[in-house]
């Protein structure tokens, strides 16, 4: 899809793809401990050369079963951690991350008190020390920092635009701008975390279909 209308193809893009993975894993994402938290677990997950589906998934069933939270992730046994993983089809890399996920969880509660907040706090809305923050993290390298910085937008809202790589690569593919600035002009800022996650959909190979008419 090339519209060459770039506000006919925004509103296609969101309508089709327009839903942030940590919508899809079921996090209610709020500045909040808990979810600033849950949404670090799913960057982890999303981070491994695995499916975004498997992932997500994966993501569900520690939550499911009650890993919310660094306290609970960090209670929780290596073997019952890699058997959520497994629940959600999560198995090639599930023993190498259910030990990431433990010794994350040990790390946010002891630098951070639990509450990545107080990261925020220390880094402000500065995407270079956010990310050198983040990647502290096991597990997290520069696309899973790329990948919480892109949804956490939603409520860190002096971080907007955060529109990385792997957006502007989506961009290019159906006819919009390739610069961060330009494309942060063609959607209000509380849609720009549906859209960053439309446009790396369509990175990765997700369509969009031209609207008829």
């Amino acid at each position: 899809m090339a519209d060459r209308r770039p506000a006919t193809t925004v509103t296609a893009l969101l309508d089709q793809q327009g839903r942030t993975f940590s919508a899809e894993a079921g996090i209610t994402l709020a500045d909040k401990p808990a979810p600033l938290y849950q949404l670090l677990v799913l960057a982890t997950l999303l981070s491994t050369r695995i499916s975004a589906g498997i992932a997500i998934d994966a993501a569900r069933e520690l939550f499911a079963a009650g890993y919310r939270t660094p306290a609970a992730m960090g209670a929780a046994s290596w073997q019952d951690r890699v058997d959520a993983l497994g629940r959600g089809h999560y198995r090639r890399y599930d023993e190498r991350t259910a030990t990431m996920l433990g010794d994350g969880a040990e790390l946010c509660q002891r630098r951070w008190g639990g509450d990545l907040r107080r990261l925020h706090a220390e880094a402000g809305d500065e995407p270079a020390a956010l990310r050198r923050l983040l990647t502290a993290y096991p597990g997290i390298g520069p696309t899973g920092a790329d990948i919480y910085l892109r949804e956490v937008q939603a409520v860190w809202p002096g971080l907007r635009p955060y529109l990385d790589k792997r957006v502007t690569s989506g961009a290019g593919r159906i006819g919009l701008p390739g610069s961060p600035e330009r494309l942060a002009t063609l959607v209000k800022d509380r849609d720009l975390p549906r859209f960053a996650a439309a446009l790396v959909r369509v990175s990765l190979g997700a369509r969009v279909t031209e609207p008829s008419g």
